[in-house]
């Protein structure tokens, strides 16, 4: 056993072992008596050949044969090397502690690998390139960031440029890619100018992210930021929002990191436009390399494993700030939502006794509403992506979202922020009700059962029975009405749409459930005969089961049709006022479901959520990609090439008369216009 806890070393070869004064090696008796004895043993260890980023991060290293890395550093774009392994033979590594003196006896107990990340670099002799000039040093592998890290070298490397090149080594190759960046990414090199850039990004989010997302205190941010940045504090020093702010923490590199990138999305800097203008796709280069920063600063600074407070609202804003795909292998989607659930339940903030103990009313206000984000996107998600919620209706306590009563300001009006605005409309509670009934269909829907047997009719009628109740009870208040505003602020707007769509969402959903598995009495399936419900299909049509479930089914098809037209249209209103480019993915999902559906029936109305995803695709890449999938769609329902099947008994050849009829009956218009300058 080496040192290191390796069973056997690179180096443990006859010439290797052979240079040890006081090593002798076995005789052919005795090598007879280990392999007798080999056999009664289990088998040894597997040699672990790790590389050096999976032992730092502690994952499993998967290197498939002729790749020249391993899957984990070739999605991160990590050199893959293996230094960590090369010294564990060395007789004498590189490391700023002393190392035990190697011992062959069985009897001394092993020393514990170094942490000491100098035990991971090359030998002196090794040529290690020159960094360019304005790149913070990078380590070998993870982000060179600690809880610590100043605000300008921060900034140093999330706006330094990726080094794809490496040499023989792994090493990154000083080559200075800036110019990939477009013309004006020459500035970044000017400390100045990066702080400035950031600040201007800062500003960005609090302007469009945060109205839809309104996790942080911009007061309290800015008051923080200026602990950060105190040569700048001139900037809000005049601004009412920074008095009173007093002794200030200094801000999380992972927060900070997260909300440049946000701002990135939206803004029209000139040096993003530049980059934008510079990409065959219009995509910016340096917002995407900003994403995936900001993700590896949380990711090395534990914020996925350490339940803290800040490190929630972290993984909330970075949940939907990545790809939207769930096949996307780059966009990690799930696993940040995912790590904030589990802190949200270590830190109990399920429990209305917790939450009520904590003093701080900013501090009790940011958690609830972490509560309620995480729980709806948690249900939500799972409906849009056919699995299992992790949350349960008993797994919590806590009342839908409230607020404290609104502020004053000092001229004596109120000025609600968007969580307040929000709630007095009643968003929330309309969303917390919509939220259970997208949690009973996941339950109910993706499960192996229904996969291989059907959704049961009795189950069918309890989702639609629920839906109904929700139209009636909510909709009227919280969707958008049939006359509109003469003007309609930003938040209303997309508020209104979002919560309209995500209504309409669920009978498309359900539509595709049941064209994909079928109505269990119908089929005839072995679970049916079992509960006495009817052994086959026959006895459904001779019981009158069958022209029931017939009856069900095209009600379920004209809801799920009503509802693609109806986001549609909300989407072409959204579209014409340029919104889409402004919206952090909250009516992504229900645009592209919707666009799905019309393209499969070969309805005009798609264009319009072609056109969506098109404006979206400013900000997610994966909205033209999604565009042009509708486009194909399209032309093979024109063309008669139509792939339903459960629900083919009950689709009707579409016309274009009757696709305009239909447009109009969702009550949608071409006379909105939206105020734009609030934002």
């Amino acid at each position: 056993m080496n040192p290191t806890g390796h069973p056997h070393s690179p180096s443990d070869t006859p010439s290797s072992l052979s240079q040890q004064p006081a090593l002798s090696l076995p005789s052919p008796s005795v090598q007879n008596q280990i392999h007798e004895l080999a056999k009664t043993l289990p088998p040894p260890r597997k040699q672990n050949i790790a590389c050096d980023a999976c032992r730092q991060r502690k994952v499993k290293c998967h290197q498939l044969p002729g790749q020249p890395k391993c899957q984990h550093c070739i999605v991160k774009n990590y050199p893959c090397t293996h230094h960590a392994q090369q010294a564990t033979s060395e007789k004498k590594r590189i490391s700023t502690v002393n190392r035990r003196p190697r011992s062959y006896t069985a009897n001394t107990p092993q020393s514990p690998p170094t942490s000491d990340k100098s035990s991971y670099l090359p030998s002196p002799a090794s040529p290690t390139p020159q960094p360019t000039p304005f790149r913070f040093p990078q380590a070998i592998f993870g982000p060179p960031v600690r809880r610590n890290t100043s605000f300008t070298d921060l900034l140093a490397y999330l706006l330094s440029p990726p080094d794809e090149a490496s040499d023989v080594n792994g090493y990154p190759q000083p080559t200075n890619r800036l110019k990939d960046w477009g013309e004006l990414a020459y500035k970044l090199q000017d400390e100045h100018f990066r702080i400035e850039f950031a600040l201007d990004l800062v500003e960005v989010y609090f302007q469009v992210v945060h109205t839809r997302l309104p996790f942080l205190n911009p007061t309290h941010f800015r008051a923080r930021l200026n602990v950060n940045v105190p040569q700048y504090a001139s900037i809000y020093a005049s601004s009412p929002t920074a008095s009173g702010s007093g002794a200030e923490e200094t801000l999380h590199p992972a927060l900070m990191a997260t909300v440049v990138a946000w701002g990135a999305k939206f803004s029209e800097h000139p040096l993003l436009v530049a980059d934008r203008l510079n990409s065959p796709t219009r995509q910016s280069g340096l917002a995407k390399t900003l994403i995936v920063r900001a993700r590896e600063v949380a990711e090395a600074l534990k914020v996925h494993r350490v339940p803290a407070a800040e490190h929630v609202v972290i993984a909330l804003l970075i949940e939907p700030l990545q790809s939207q795909i769930p096949e996307d292998a780059s966009g990690f989607r799930g696993f940040w939502l995912t790590s904030a659930i589990r802190q949200l339940f270590d830190l109990q903030i399920n429990h209305k006794a917790v939450i009520s103990n904590i003093q701080d009313p900013e501090a009790r206000g940011t958690m609830i509403f972490a509560w309620w984000m995480a729980c709806l996107s948690d249900a939500y998600g799972a409906a849009y992506y056919r699995r299992k919620p992790q949350v349960e209706d008993e797994d919590y306590d806590v009342d839908f979202y409230t607020v404290d009563p609104v502020s004053m300001d000092p001229d004596g009006q109120t000025k609600p922020d968007p969580r307040e605005h929000l709630e007095f409309l009643g968003y929330y509670r309309a969303a917390h009700a919509l939220a259970r009934i997208s949690r009973h269909m996941s339950k109910n829907l993706w499960i192996p059962t229904t996969d291989s047997d059907g959704v049961p009719v009795d189950v069918l009628r309890g989702i639609m029975h629920q839906l109904n109740e929700w139209r009636a009870q909510y909709l009227p208040r919280v969707g958008v009405p049939t006359d509109f505003a003469a003007e309609w602020d930003f938040v209303s707007a997309v508020s209104a749409c979002a919560s309209d769509a995500t209504f309409h969402i669920m009978w498309i959903i359900l539509f595709n459930a049941l064209d994909d598995r079928g109505i269990r009495e119908s089929l005839g399936s072995p679970q049916s005969a079992s509960s006495g419900v009817g052994s086959s299909a026959a006895l459904a049509v001779g019981s009158g089961l069958q022209q029931q479930i017939e009856e069900l089914k095209t009600k379920v098809l004209e809801e799920a049709l009503h509802g693609a037209m109806r986001i549609a249209g909300l989407a072409g209103v959204l579209t014409k006022n340029g919104y889409l480019r402004l919206d952090p993915a909250v009516m992504h999902v229900s645009c592209n479901y919707a666009g799905i559906l019309l393209a499969r029936f070969g309805r005009p109305e798609v264009q319009n959520c072609i056109e969506g995803l098109e404006q979206y695709s400013y900000s997610y890449e994966e909205a033209a990609d999604q565009a042009q999938e509708l486009r194909r769609l399209f032309s093979h329902a024109r063309a008669g090439q139509t792939d339903f099947t459960h629900m083919a008994s009950v689709v009707p050849p579409q016309t274009p008369s009757q696709a305009q009829s239909r447009a109009q009956a969702a009550g949608l218009g071409n006379g909105m216009y939206v105020d734009t300058g609030s934002f």
